[in-house]
């Protein structure tokens, strides 16, 4: 961090950190800077995209002024708190720079310790299980530093008002509960984070055995200087005359730490069923004639997305969360419904908030924004929490069906197969007709094999016969 060498140099020269862009996250990878130094930016500009463990976002800058330091280059994995951006908001007021970053001290290294138990490393929802980053930042022993750190750690800990007694280590509470699943006490871990704050690093540091002659780690160093800046080597992909190299991080790094916990964790249990949608899709069509539907995109999704709304309120069990550090099932009374989309960043599931609220076109809206902006790569953290039950459609590839793992912290989800044109016994005639396979899979401490067949024999019911959407409703 920048030290400011007088109060005209502190008041003209205002530096922008990483922010928490999605709660609990700890880290973001710098993707894209939009200015250089010597640009000038207005507050609300954004000035940089970054990639957390959610999603890929764009970071507005909160103050006006001339770009004066870039701190990190593209590629670059960040902590949150650090300083990313440094702004000269006064600019042409005099000469006056800020002082260069000063050196940090060496970070003091935990002695080596015996084997740690081999616990399991569970996937935190909001946090992940984070190894990515190897930088340390050096300790701040300032009381003042304490003391915000302290008020920190208070905050996330939800407005409890116990007070830390300052003999505690300070930790946040999900560093807490990695520390007790690894087995460690964290009195003995050294703490490398701002104002003395233990970090998911250090937990990790102290659970892995020191090498008796393992070189000592080299001191963070200080920020380079703008025109030094250049994309991070790790980021890049490595292609060679046999095989191809792609780091794993960021997004896709938190889908694959969330689909093992999930498969994992969750006891998963699916069932299929095959569906006369000829109906369905006659309505589709109809619906794209309509007046009211004007402006909003009409497909089969849309009608399943409305059957698996009316199949939960009939069913209101399903749809719940397995509580484990309470041991308690939680039943929701609203429905996030998630729809899982591939994007370029890879598969991610965000969700319309009180989808059971919306009328029929304002559900195709939702989802024709929901969809957007998964293309674009615009989807923000908070549209991926919160989710309820979810619904991939895999028949956009001409897949007939599959066993999809569960979104983390959800009940259930929906499968949704290829409609195609296939021979059908139907009024006691063989005859042609548009059919799909629908699968649901679901957690089976949650759910029984009775309610989850009653859901996804309420969904097909509704598809065979839309008319259950106005009966049923």
């Amino acid at each position: 961090m920048t030290t400011m060498t007088d109060t005209s140099n502190a008041a003209r020269f205002r530096e922008f950190k990483m922010p928490d862009v999605g709660e609990g996250l700890t880290e973001a990878e710098i993707l894209k800077w939009y200015v250089q130094p010597g640009d000038t930016v207005t507050d609300g500009q954004v000035v940089c995209e970054v990639e957390t463990a959610k999603a890929a976002v764009e970071l507005p800058i909160p103050f006006d002024g001339v770009v004066h330091e870039l701190r990190f280059p593209e590629g670059t994995t960040v902590d949150v708190g650090q300083v990313i951006i440094a702004v000269d908001v006064a600019p042409g007021s005099g000469d006056a720079a800020p002082a260069p970053a000063a050196e940090p001290a060496p970070v003091a290294q935990p002695e080596p310790e015996p084997e740690a138990p081999k616990g399991r490393q569970p996937v935190l929802v909001g946090y992940g299980v984070s190894e990515s980053s190897t930088k340390r930042r050096a300790r701040k022993g300032t009381a003042a530093a304490a003391s915000a750190a302290a008020t920190a750690i208070q905050s996330e800990m939800n407005g409890h008002a116990a007070v830390v007694p300052e003999s505690r280590p300070l930790a946040k509470p999900p560093v807490r509960k990695l520390a007790k699943d690894l087995g460690i006490d964290l009195a003995t871990v050294v703490p490398t984070g701002e104002g003395g704050i233990i970090t998911r690093e250090d937990v990790h540091a102290a659970a892995k055995p020191v090498p008796a002659q393992a070189p000592a780690p080299v001191a963070a160093q200080a920020a380079p200087a703008p025109e030094a800046l250049a994309p991070a080597p790790a980021v890049v992909t490595t292609v060679g005359a046999r095989e191809t190299r792609i780091p794993v991080k960021g997004v896709r790094k938190a889908i694959a730490q969330a689909m093992v916990g999930s498969a994992f964790t969750a006891p998963h249990v699916t069932e299929f069923v095959t569906v006369d949608v000829t109906r369905t899709m006659k309505l589709v069509a109809e619906l794209k004639e309509d007046k009211d539907m004007a402006g909003v995109r009409v497909n089969p999704l849309l009608i399943i997305a409305k059957a698996l709304l009316v199949a939960i309120k009939r069913n209101p069990e399903v749809n719940a969360a397995w509580d484990e550090a309470n041991q308690e099932i939680v039943q929701k009374h609203y429905v996030n419904l998630g729809i899982a989309a591939a994007t370029p960043r890879g598969l991610i599931v965000p969700n319309i908030k009180d989808a059971h609220e919306q009328t029929l076109p304002q559900l195709a809206a939702s989802l024709g924004e929901l969809v957007s902006t998964a293309r674009e790569g615009k989807t923000s953290p908070a549209a991926m929490a919160g989710g309820t039950v979810t619904i991939t459609n895999v028949g956009v590839f001409g897949v007939d069906t599959g066993t999809p793992i569960l979104n983390p912290g959800e009940s259930a989800i929906l499968a949704v197969g290829a409609i195609k044109l296939q021979p059908w016994v139907h009024k006691g005639k063989v005859k042609p007709r548009q059919v799909t396979t629908l699968a649901l899979s679901f957690d089976h401490r949650l759910v029984d094999g009775e309610l989850g067949s009653k859901v996804l024999a309420d969904v097909a019911a509704i598809l065979e016969q839309p008319k259950r959407l106005i009966t049923w409703a």
